[in-house]
């Protein structure tokens, strides 16, 4: 009896996969809130330079507090290019003889101007306080702004990298508490930081207990439903993270100071932290490691649950242990080396490591700075979360209808060409910019929901966890990297966009190169691929010079896999079970 048998003897999909699945998918809506957390909690709002209004200032005034914003200003602040009051430059010395005048300056020669001397003023009309605004992270110090992000991103990049080889050793389940834990206290913390370096730390820690909330998170609901409904039970993630980014709009609208807007979605961690002791850990993992009797309790639980007690009863340990066996012979470790030995894996890899690195970077470069369209943030925050939902449905469609390498290509080549379009279109066209700059950001998410399910269905089983941790790693580094290239901008507008939407289109024609997966078994080692991708080839190559149709061609290709894999892995239906260890 395999494992997945197992499942089905205790309930299959029944009242305890339902509460589990549900409890455990909350959290991604909160996860991606954090994730896109940057628009709103460093938002730059309108700022000029502080400027004196001492004895001297009231001894030449006698003003409304409106002529003094309009008036008074032009006595210490020079003008940009747009005739506002520069945001980052004073005057040297105050130019009294511009005060009730319409000159700019009172003689042919220009002012002498400094840095600002004693702070800024804000506007807080939209945001009663960021971090910007907090610790003043303009001008000189903007680039800081975009290094929170990065931060962020890095500790998703060790989580990932830790806490899936911690879960290994120490399970799901106490890694999952653990991480709820810790982002409840590291985000509430970060969420009353005393000074900048310390929020930072905190936002870090944040980064690193969400990748672990994520990636155990993935893992105890791919363990415990069975293979016939994963592929379809594991798109619930992606619709939470989606509602997630729509809620945030809604929360930064009502709150307005960063403050409160990440205490209020840090905090309902510690109500996930105290929920999830009710969760049970992974009968498999149980298993595995040795522990047989812990994993009977927990299956004569859930078959309980499930109205199949009786069931449940028949169970023994050496039941359990018999249907773990073969799992265990395909469970080997491997080297990250081994992804690189042979020809057609060392191709599979590296297509992936494009795809994945250039997909995230297009991705967050897009979604963390949605000033840069000078429209209302809240209005286009769910304008591009709404446009998941569709391209999501799409994407299912493409992904059982046509294929994985078809919906790859296409999703990546026209998020790539939207972007680059993007970068040549004039900033007064704003409508234009937004609905393009909303279809590629919805080409994006449609990449990363066929992502996962391509890279687990091309890499091979013995070494699918290995394959899986990498491209996710590729992906933290090109969230990471797509801070720094935005602040490219400041000094060429359309560098950011031309930079992302070319990556995004080299990922696009590098997906090409991958293999098409649709209807085809699951490769149990490296050498199905191998032999896999050589047969095929030589079969193609065969039917081309013998001039047969297309549809014979695909119906040859089909019928070869077919007898290559006459049993079909367990797994074959679940393209997301290279998280069953809990790796990223």
């Amino acid at each position: 009896m395999a494992f997945g048998d197992l499942l089905e003897m205790v309930g299959g999909l029944g009242k305890f996969q339902a509460i589990h699945i549900v409890l455990l998918s909350i959290p991604y809506i909160f996860a991606s809130c954090h994730n896109v957390l940057q628009n709103f909690m460093a938002a730059v709002p309108d700022h000029w330079c502080r400027v004196p209004q001492g004895d001297q200032g009231s001894r030449y005034l006698n003003v409304t507090e409106e002529l003094l914003r309009e008036e008074f200003l032009r006595v210490f602040l020079p003008l940009d290019e747009e005739g506002r009051p520069d945001k980052c430059r004073m005057y040297s010395s105050p130019q009294w003889h511009l005060l009730g005048t319409n000159e700019t300056q009172g003689n042919g020669s220009q002012p002498d101007t400094q840095a600002c001397t004693d702070g800024w003023v804000y506007n807080r009309s939209q945001f009663t306080s960021t971090i910007v605004t907090e610790w003043d992270l303009v001008c000189d110090r903007k680039s800081l702004k975009q290094m929170v992000q990065s931060i962020y991103m890095a500790g998703l990049l060790i989580g990932a990298c830790v806490l899936g080889r911690l879960s290994d050793k120490f399970g799901r389940r106490t890694l999952l508490l653990w991480s709820h834990f810790l982002v409840a206290v590291s985000g509430t913390c970060g969420a009353f930081s005393s000074s900048f370096p310390l929020f930072c730390f905190w936002r870090f820690l944040s980064g690193v207990g969400l990748s672990g909330v994520i990636i155990n998170g993935l893992s105890l609901t791919v363990e415990w439903i069975p293979t016939r409904v994963r592929t379809k039970l594991s798109l619930i993630s992606f619709v939470g993270y989606t509602t997630g980014q729509l809620l945030l709009a809604g929360i930064a609208y009502g709150l307005k100071d960063w403050r409160w807007i990440q205490f209020s979605v840090s905090a309902p961690f510690l109500v996930f932290f105290l929920y999830s002791w009710w969760l049970s850990e992974s009968a498999r993992w149980l298993i595995v490691n040795g522990k047989e009797h812990v994993a009977l309790k927990q299956l004569k639980r859930v078959a309980k649950l499930n109205g199949r007690e009786a069931e449940g009863e028949r169970l023994t340990v050496e039941i359990l242990k018999a249907s773990v066996e073969n799992d265990q012979l395909t469970d080997k470790s491997q080297s990250v080396l081994d992804l690189f030995r042979t020809p057609v894996m060392r191709r599979i890899t590296c297509c992936m490591m494009v795809v994945w690195f250039s997909m995230s970077f297009a991705y967050y470069g897009l979604s963390i700075d949605l000033q840069g369209f000078g429209v209302n943030i809240y209005l286009i925050q769910l304008i591009f979360g709404a446009v998941d939902f569709p391209a999501k449905i799409v994407t299912f469609l493409t992904l059982s209808l046509i294929g994985r390498r078809f919906t790859q290509v296409t999703s990546l080549t026209l998020a790539g060409s939207t972007l680059l379009a993007n970068a040549i279109i004039p900033k007064d066209l704003q409508t234009v910019r937004i609905s393009l700059a909303a279809f590629g950001k919805g080409c994006l998410a449609a990449t990363f929901s066929g992502c996962y399910l391509h890279t687990g269905e091309l890499f091979p089983t013995v070494v699918r966890q290995t394959g899986m941790g990498l491209s996710s790693s590729m992906a933290r580094l090109g969230a990471m990297v797509a801070p720094v290239v935005r602040m490219s901008g400041d000094y060429i507008p359309f560098l950011p966009s031309t930079i992302y939407g070319g990556m995004a289109v080299i990922a696009g024609v590098t997906a090409f190169f991958l293999l098409e997966t649709r209807n085809v078994p699951l490769p149990e080692t490296i050498d199905d691929v191998e032999n896999r991708a050589k047969k095929s080839s030589k079969r193609v190559s065969k039917l081309r010079n013998e001039d047969v149709p297309l549809q014979e061609v695909h119906t040859s290709l089909m019928k070869q896999t077919v007898e290559a894999h006459p049993t079909p892995h367990p797994d074959a239906a679940a393209p997301c079970s290279y998280l069953k260890a809990g790796r990223p």
